[in-house]
């Protein structure tokens, strides 16, 4: 059973992966999220679809964060800012 919680991944995530595409390229753009992955080579255009743990195993690193990853993470910290002791302002008042 798994215990981490899932890679976080938006759409435009430019990635570099562990060993190269066929035609060279080593980065990956994020197109499409769900259970499967989906993925364009930025050397030849060629897309491919990878399950979400498939591409957790091959990711080397991030190259590039997509547009929506800053807004996420806004968020998510106006979320805990607003968390007291584990519960939200609004269970304590």
């Amino acid at each position: 059973m798994r215990t981490t919680e899932p890679l976080q991944l938006v759409l435009g995530d430019v990635v570099r992966l562990r060993k190269p595409h066929p035609c060279g390229s080593f980065e990956w753009t994020v197109v499409r999220l769900g259970a499967d992955i989906g993925l364009r080579c930025h050397g030849c255009g060629h897309k491919v679809l990878l399950p979400r743990r498939v591409l957790e195993k091959r990711l080397k690193a991030f190259v590039a964060r997509g547009p929506a990853f800053a807004i996420a993470e806004a968020l998510l910290a106006e979320q805990a800012a607003n968390t007291v002791d584990g519960r939200s302002e609004e269970q304590t008042s």
